[in-house]
């Protein structure tokens, strides 16, 4: 009885501290005055950001490509660790869970921001053409959005029928609404074979239909025959690079709640030791991707391909690209090779930075490539050959990564972090291996 008082004084959801106020609140700001931003962008229309007829993509979409990558791992990689029923998964996976919605809602949301007329959003669906990659996008992120949330809910019924029981003397309003969450959850045999049935069916289907998306926006690129995604490579290419991203956010805020929470009891640096060997073999994966993607080409280059590899290579997008090659695939492969580099200081930074590679990651591919048309545009002036966001694209994109910090930060506030009824039973049945090996 000790030992779930323990577990549930521990891993109850708590309110926050003065810093975390002070981070809600920050990202508050950041999201109302990427909100002033966007309605400012929709009275003058897209001449206050600095996309133009060649940078006809600009920083929103290599931001929903990010927040597509990010929300991949989170629910197919948790997914396939349910159905193989891995037991270190435990204290990680409803973090990844969390983290995975809050990416793939923003980038519904990401996309109506990156459309000049968000009025006409219905046209997409009445006047849909089933040949578009834009009409599968439309189709597939709903069903994932869907998806995603029942993985995380599904799970959730035992936690918050116990939340309920333990807020009912001190907080009797929130416990109303956790046992409304909790669909009435008992425990019984039937109810818990339901459960396990319908996860079952959710990390199933929800494996092809993230394999599915990735691809579909890698073809809405490859199908444009433009330099630098006309490849049968892109497709893959994506996938292998969304392992990264979202393994990469999984360390980053593994790492911030274990110690916001003081949960070095339940997420171990054994667990930063397998979430490092999991992001090595990621990186390693990007990176053959990555040598396919550009040295075959680099070896029997067209004329506008050689150019647009130059940009990359030696030119005005050169740091960037190295950057973003060597501090966000090299340098992680060769540091988490070793045990001490995947200890939990180490693995947050190495996270971080990975994170941040692979935002500009999405930039390198959208707007080197748009810069170099496939039928190049007459008489535009000079300034539309270059291009960098405006202070307008900055705030909405700010925002929007904002509004995903935001969710993943109410749904930890209210949410237990780690699950509270299976961490129990996974401590009684050590107790009880641990019994019958003394006897």
């Amino acid at each position: 009885m000790k030992s779930n008082d323990k577990l549930l004084k521990d891993l109850a959801p708590k309110k926050f501290g003065k810093l975390g106020v002070i981070w809600t609140c920050l990202l508050i700001v950041i999201i109302i005055a990427g909100v002033i931003a966007y309605i400012d962008q929709l009275i003058k229309g897209q001449i206050v950001t600095n996309m133009r007829d060649y940078a006809l993509w600009g920083i929103y979409i290599s931001n929903f490509v990010f927040f597509v990558a990010t929300s991949f791992v989170g629910s197919v990689t948790v997914a396939i660790l349910r159905l193989t029923k891995n037991t270190w998964r435990t204290p990680v996976v409803r973090i990844a869970e969390i983290i995975a919605l809050a990416a793939i809602v923003m980038a519904g949301i990401t996309i109506m921001i990156d459309m000049a007329r968000p009025d006409r959003l219905l046209n997409l669906f009445i006047h849909a053409r089933i040949q578009s990659p834009i009409t599968w996008d439309v189709i597939i992120i709903p069903t994932y959005i869907t998806l995603s949330f029942l993985l995380l809910y599904f799970p959730l019924l035992p936690d918050l029928a116990i939340l309920r029981e333990y807020f009912k003397k001190d907080k009797p309003t929130l416990s109303k609404w956790y046992g409304k969450l909790s669909l009435n959850w008992k425990g019984s045999k039937v109810q818990k074979s339901i459960q396990t049935k319908s996860i079952q069916i959710i990390a199933l289907m929800i494996i092809p239909v993230g394999l599915i998306l990735q691809t579909i926006d890698a073809w809405l690129f490859s199908t444009t025959y433009r330099i630098g995604w006309d490849s049968t490579n892109l497709g893959p290419y994506f996938i292998a690079g969304a392992f990264v991203a979202g393994i990469g956010a999984l360390v980053t805020v593994v790492y911030i709640i274990r110690r916001a929470y003081k949960l070095e009891d339940y997420i171990t640096e054994f667990h930063f030791d397998k979430l490092g060997k999991l992001l090595v073999l990621a990186c390693l994966t990007y990176l053959y991707f990555n040598v396919n993607e550009y040295l075959i080409p680099a070896f029997t280059a067209t004329e506008d391909e050689a150019t647009h590899l130059n940009t990359l290579f030696t030119g005005h997008y050169a740091p960037l690209f190295w950057f973003v090659t060597i501090g966000g695939l090299i340098l992680p492969i060769i540091i988490l090779l070793f045990k001490k580099g995947r200890k939990p200081l180490p693995m947050f930074i190495i996270g971080l930075v990975v994170v941040v590679a692979s935002w500009w990651k999405r930039y390198l591919i959208v707007t080197p490539t748009l810069l170099h048309p496939f039928l190049p545009i007459q008489g535009v002036p000079e300034s539309w050959h270059h291009y960098f966001p405006s202070m307008h694209e900055w705030l909405i994109t700010s925002a929007t990564l904002a509004m995903a910090l935001l969710i993943i930060t109410i749904l930890v506030r209210y949410l237990p972090i780690i699950p509270i009824q299976r961490t129990a039973d996974e401590q009684e049945e050590l107790l009880k291996t641990t019994k019958n090996a003394e006897q």
